[in-house]
């Protein structure tokens, strides 16, 4: 399994592509904008993009996914249900934000304890509510890895001054879903650097240990 991150947007969101280097299968998570460069880093990995995976339905993070489904041919996976209002005022949020954008219907909605396959690589399905009610996170158990959206990042947590967001509901997730992950997963956030489990109980100033205690 190899990751590499290409930021889009102006909001500097981090789309992911992920690849299984057994078949060289890849899949593009939160693909919000900026569809040439993602093309062109999908290129330069060498790899052949088999799907979608979405995170959550805010404009940065899929305002483009259906654009780039439709013109190669890609199958939509995520997110939650739940966040179907999201998706349904892409194209309104678009326009308050002068950012091209498209609603778009998957061609799956995830739940909680689902799977989903890149080439030989399956990612389990985490619902963390509280960003957004539908958010959902990828996890690879084998390789201890994480891809997070907008639920957890280095030193913060993601937003919940939202329309449907949960402060209560993302703290629990944190907690309750991440945590017990292990503190040796290494994750991508939505925005900014990589981190690890481990290193955001020891010192996250919101969900930290030491701050809930």
């Amino acid at each position: 399994m190899k990751a590499a991150i290409l930021p889009v947007t102006p909001l500097q969101q981090n789309c992911s592509l992920i690849w299984c280097t057994q078949t060289n299968k890849a899949a593009l998570i939160d693909p919000g904008g900026d569809l040439d460069k993602l093309k062109a880093g999908v290129a330069k990995a060498g790899v052949e993009l088999e799907k979608i995976l979405i995170t959550h339905g805010h404009l940065d993070h899929c305002g483009q996914a259906g654009m780039l489904a439709k013109e190669l041919g890609l199958p939509i996976e995520g997110p939650h249900e739940a966040d179907r209002f999201w998706i349904a005022r892409l194209d309104e949020d678009g326009a308050r934000f002068q950012m091209e954008a498209a609603s778009f219907e998957p061609d799956r909605w995830l739940e909680d304890g689902d799977t989903v396959t890149v080439g030989n690589l399956t990612l389990e399905v985490i619902h963390c509510p509280g960003h957004t009610p539908g958010h959902v996170i990828f996890f690879n158990r084998d390789r201890k890895f994480a891809i997070v959206g907008d639920v957890l990042f280095q030193g913060s947590i993601g937003r919940t001054d939202f329309p449907m967001s949960d402060h209560q509901s993302l703290i629990d997730a944190i907690t309750g879903k991440l945590w017990p992950l292990g503190d040796d997963v290494t994750f991508i956030p939505g925005h900014g650097p990589t981190s690890t489990f481990g290193a955001e109980r020891r010192s996250n100033p919101f969900v930290g240990d030491a701050a809930l205690a």
